[in-house]
């Protein structure tokens, strides 16, 4: 049976283990955990940017540790996650934060920069995912927390493969859900809108070229540090599933009450870059 008691446990006594910390919103959440004195592991493909993020973070340095990976080494990913794991013992979230994005058209796109993006968004955290629940089952608590999309829900131009994975996070974890409920293991997916980051530049154009401009929407959007200070709240309260956007996010009310041919039309005329 689920045990409700170690639903919200104490920042300052968590392992959180958050891939993709070297930048955005991962980058946002370290400094937000740190400050709690919780401590952390930092994950992301390079070792100097991760460095550089944990000497932003608050607290003892010596509860904070750089793990670096990659996302689409899927073959090491089970390794790394067992050297997570022996840091501190224990994993109590992990969170999925890391990702690239796309702008190409589907036909324009290369199947192997889909393949890529698939790799990154999709099938990185899941064999990660894999690799830590035997753990969070035997310690009888967890908490899954998935950076996703409002694309996660929706489709528009220019972002095919990165809406396929998106879309395939939530069919996966959602899925989960169900199957870890008795288990004390929570998941949390995050469809954050338009927040000023770096991903929009690391874009991968259809011949895997990055992309390298920031689009006019994300000029304006809001900080990652401003998303986070919204985001933690829902986290620390493990909603199953949490919206942060600006204006955008009417789009996903439209989806649920635009009669069907509305909405196509509405997202074939949306200007999306």
């Amino acid at each position: 049976m689920r045990n409700k008691k170690n639903k919200n446990i104490a920042s300052a006594s968590q392992v959180i283990w958050i891939i993709g910390a070297s930048s955005g919103i991962g980058e946002a959440l370290a400094r937000h955990y740190s400050a709690s004195g919780a401590k952390l592991i930092l994950s992301a493909r390079s070792r100097d940017k991760l460095y550089s993020v944990k000497s932003t973070c608050k607290g003892n340095p010596m509860n904070t540790h750089v793990l670096p990976l990659n996302l689409e080494n899927i073959a090491d990913l089970n390794q790394h996650a067992q050297e997570a794991l022996r840091i501190f013992g224990r994993i109590d979230i992990l969170i999925h934060s890391a990702g690239v994005t796309q702008r190409a058209l589907a036909l324009d796109t290369d199947i192997t920069v889909a393949q890529k993006i698939m790799n990154i968004n999709y099938w990185g955290p899941v064999a990660l995912t894999q690799a830590v629940l035997p753990t969070m089952i035997k310690q009888g608590s967890g908490h899954l927390v998935v950076i996703s999309s409002l694309m996660g829900k929706i489709g528009t131009r220019f972002r095919s493969s990165y809406a396929a994975s998106k879309h395939a996070l939530h069919g996966y974890f959602e899925s989960l859900r169900s199957e870890i409920y008795d288990d004390n293991i929570d998941i949390s997916m995050v469809c954050p809108g338009f927040v000023s980051t770096s991903l929009g530049e690391k874009a991968l154009k259809g011949n895997g070229e990055l992309y390298q401009k920031k689009d006019n929407i994300h000029n304006d959007a809001m900080s990652a540090d401003k998303f986070v200070s919204k985001l933690a709240p829902y986290l620390h309260k493990r909603k199953e599933e949490i919206f942060i956007a600006g204006s955008e996010i009417k789009v996903i009310w439209a989806s649920k009450y635009l009669p069907g041919k509305l909405f196509r039309k509405k997202m074939r005329e949306a200007k999306v870059i």
